[in-house]
């Protein structure tokens, strides 16, 4: 089944723009000249994309958005003429999923709404437990790859397992005895250094995910997905 996108903007030629462009990937669109219309739109049909003007007659986008995640989670993508932080950080604070600025670089906001349609698709895989999906890495266990915003990484068998025991248990301190245990076995005797050795390395490829592992002092790590940056 086509996936259904709705474009609210009160400019008519840019709502055909990108109209054309969706549909020549195959999304079914649907168009709404102002807020109010394309709340009304909304309700009455099932979305996966809305696509959002800020600024707009009879009720803005800000309303709009207000409006649509009181009742649902659609993904909502804004487009403003306005690439200000205060504007961005209020868009994020209603749940709104990305930002494309005017003029709007129709082949951009094609591959955002892609990717973000793809990052729900793996989420919902990842409830089955074969795809650990934390911020923007993907673990496949199936697999066993890592990928970083659809790049592959290389782990060391150790390595993986042990972000693997880490991302499975998110949020919960572990200490470097049940690090061992679990990932080297009862009956290694060596120094539990190596928990620290293989976390510093896994860190490294990490890049800009590494805040993901957190250290908690003299006891062990915690893996937390709310702490990436």
């Amino acid at each position: 089944m086509a996936k259904k996108v709705l474009i609210i903007d009160d400019e008519e030629i840019m709502r055909a723009i990108i109209a054309k462009v969706f549909e020549s990937e195959g999304f079914e669109v649907i168009e709404a000249p102002n807020g109010k219309e394309g709340l009304s739109l909304f309700h009455d049909h099932e979305f996966d994309l809305v696509i959002l003007d800020v600024m707009m007659p009879i009720m803005d986008g800000w309303s709009v958005c207000r409006r649509i995640r009181e009742k649902s989670n659609v993904l909502i993508i804004m487009l403003t003429s306005r690439d200000e932080d205060d504007d961005q950080l209020l868009g994020y604070e209603l749940g709104v999923d990305e930002y494309v600025t005017k003029p709007v670089n129709v082949k951009l906001l094609l591959a955002k709404s892609m990717r973000l349609m793809e990052r729900v698709k793996l989420e919902q895989t990842s409830s089955t437990g074969d795809v650990i999906l934390k911020n923007n890495v993907m673990i496949d266990k199936t697999a066993y790859t890592v990928k970083i915003d659809e790049r592959m990484i290389e782990f060391a068998p150790k390595e993986y397992d042990l972000l693997v025991y880490l991302a499975e248990n998110d949020g919960r301190v572990l200490t470097r005895e049940q690090i061992l245990n679990m990932i080297w076995g009862y009956d290694y005797y060596g120094d539990d250094r190596v928990v620290d050795t293989h976390i510093k390395k896994i860190r490294k490829k990490l890049g800009g995910e590494s805040g993901l592992i957190q250290t908690v002092i003299r006891t062990g790590y915690k893996f937390d997905s709310n702490k990436s940056v």
